[in-house]
């Protein structure tokens, strides 16, 4: 007893001592507790004033940061306080997140109390994760790489990025699969085609014609081959958070680099700075993948005389106000060439080699849930109510050309159907032309995760030809397809059934129509 006393009264001698009293930590960024206090580094009251501990405005983002002691981004949650570090590829908090809070800004400015759950609800009979998109207090907003890789809660959920059921859950989604690496997908689609028509270009026989005179449709021509082969890289740029690119090459009869781009934050209110090569301006159709296209490929008639793509394209955008209902984008382009598709080159065929340029913006209004326009079309679970419009204006200075133009289109959405509209319209002004184009599509999911029938239509109008050449001034075009989708493995293997008709105006108006007909079997895989 005498002993244990004695020791309790040195303990406390040293305690009192003045040199003792002021035992604190030496160096806070040395991952050593100094003053033997149990607690280190900026865990240490010794460290508050340290220039190392001091909010520096990111995000806690990795390991590093979710484990430092310092609440990194001054938003009142540190290290595995924060949301942040829940993220992909964070291992530091494993444990920490048996639920996931978040306080979200309500669509009013204000501060939202609600507590979004992370917990996946339970699974009914015959459901999968899928079913859960869009379901509960999820938004459904996250459906595609590029909103699932910007660091932004874009339909104002409470849940951000690959916390979104959208992003976690959706398999045309792979950002959020495993870590944060890059990411590798392949497009490969192999097909049996038949192809009936009267254009001489798909004759059998040896006949000799007048020219322009045009035979009757032809018996057919099959067809075999490996129709699509794309490929594409995703990943966030080192160093720089919420930033992505992205590189998507065509491997087929000229492999050519057709598309990139590289996208970074503005601010933290969702804005951004994006450059790419300058494939889409008001339309997204000609830049899309083709896994996410209802009936296979974009109708040609619908781009082919307003997005005649240049070299390379700067662009901004981002929110206005907040809760993700209202979007903007403002873009410039140039480049040389009517037409322009692989890096690095340009393509001119015209005698007047004018530098061609575009600019202009468009705006998006989220009037129902929310709608990205990289989102797929291809339905294959059941989608929530979505209505989504965006309307756009450009100028464009080509090769032979100029002329102002305007898009408006609109998805909507909902449990089964997809119906997505667009049109187009421009006004020559060299050659005092008008032209339009319209596109309506319509799917219909008709056995969830299995089948989806798709449908659609629409016109080439040459309202006023002016005085330009042909190929400035094309003919009236008419088209409608077809297609049925069926699910062989989850949506990674489809097989499809794809017919089409179309009718295309002669320079001549007394050669009559050009009709082409295309029936075709193939088989995609997306992964």
């Amino acid at each position: 007893m005498k002993k244990a006393f004695l020791a309790a009264l040195a303990l406390s001698a040293i305690v009192l001592l003045p040199g003792a009293a002021h035992a604190q930590e030496t160096q806070c960024d040395n991952g050593i507790d100094d003053d033997g206090d149990t607690v280190y580094d900026c865990g240490d009251a010794d460290c508050a004033d340290s220039p190392v501990c001091q909010p520096d405005g990111n995000r806690e983002n990795n390991n590093k940061r979710c484990g430092d002691w310092i609440d990194n981004d001054g938003d009142g949650m540190t290290d595995c306080d924060d949301s942040d570090c829940n993220g992909m590829g964070i291992t530091a908090c494993e444990g920490s997140w048996d639920t996931f809070k978040r306080q979200a800004k309500s669509a009013a400015g204000g501060n939202s109390t609600a507590v979004v759950s992370d917990e996946i609800p339970e699974l009914g009979k015959g459901m999968s994760v899928e079913d859960l998109i869009g379901v509960g207090s999820d938004a459904d907003g996250g459906r595609n790489n590029v909103v699932c890789s910007d660091g932004i809660d874009n339909d104002n959920d409470g849940r951000t990025d690959c916390a979104d059921f959208g992003c976690r859950f959706d398999p045309t989604v792979t950002v959020c699969q495993g870590d944060a690496s890059f990411r590798f997908s392949v497009v490969a689609r192999g097909e049996q085609s038949y192809i009936r028509s009267n254009n001489p270009r798909f004759r059998n026989d040896d006949a000799v014609l007048d020219p322009g005179e045009l035979p009757g449709i032809t018996d057919g021509i099959l067809n075999t081959k490996m129709e699509r082969l794309q490929l594409r890289v995703f990943g966030p740029m080192p160093g720089i958070d919420d930033s992505f690119f992205l590189l998507s090459a065509r491997a087929e009869k000229t492999p050519r680099v057709s598309f990139v781009m590289f996208q970074v934050p503005l601010g933290k209110n969702g804005h951004y700075l994006n450059v790419n090569s300058g494939g889409g301006g008001l339309t997204v159709e000609v830049i899309r993948s083709a896994h996410k296209n209802l009936l296979l490929s974009p109708a040609f008639y619908v781009s082919n005389a307003f997005e005649q793509g240049n070299g390379a394209a700067i662009e901004v955008g981002g929110p206005i106000g907040t809760g993700g209902k209202l979007q903007y984008r403002a873009f410039a382009a140039g480049g040389t060439g009517r037409f322009s598709g692989s890096v690095g080159g340009g393509f001119v065929n015209d005698d007047n080699t004018n530098y061609t340029y575009s600019a202009g913006g468009q705006l998006q209004m989220n009037l129902i849930g929310y709608h990205s326009r990289w989102d797929s079309s291809m339905l294959f679970v059941k989608s929530p109510k979505t209505l989504s419009v965006s309307f756009g204006a450009k100028y464009d200075q080509r090769s032979l050309e100029r002329y102002p133009a305007a898009n408006i289109n609109a998805t909507f959405k909902f449990r089964k159907l997809i119906v997505l509209g667009e049109a187009n319209v421009k006004r020559e002004l060299d050659f005092e032309s008008i032209h339009a184009s319209y596109n309506l599509k319509v799917g219909y999911l008709a056995i969830p995760k299995k089948l989806l029938l798709a449908v659609d239509f629409g016109e080439f109008l040459a309202i006023d030809k002016g005085v330009g050449p042909d190929d400035i001034n094309p003919e009236q075009e008419r088209q409608y397809r077809a297609a049925a989708h069926y699910y062989l493995w989850q949506n990674i293997v489809v097989g499809s059934l794809y017919f089409s008709h179309r009718n295309l105006a002669p320079v001549n108006p007394e050669d009559g129509d050009v009709i082409t007909q295309e029936l075709k079997a193939s088989m995609s895989y997306r992964f």
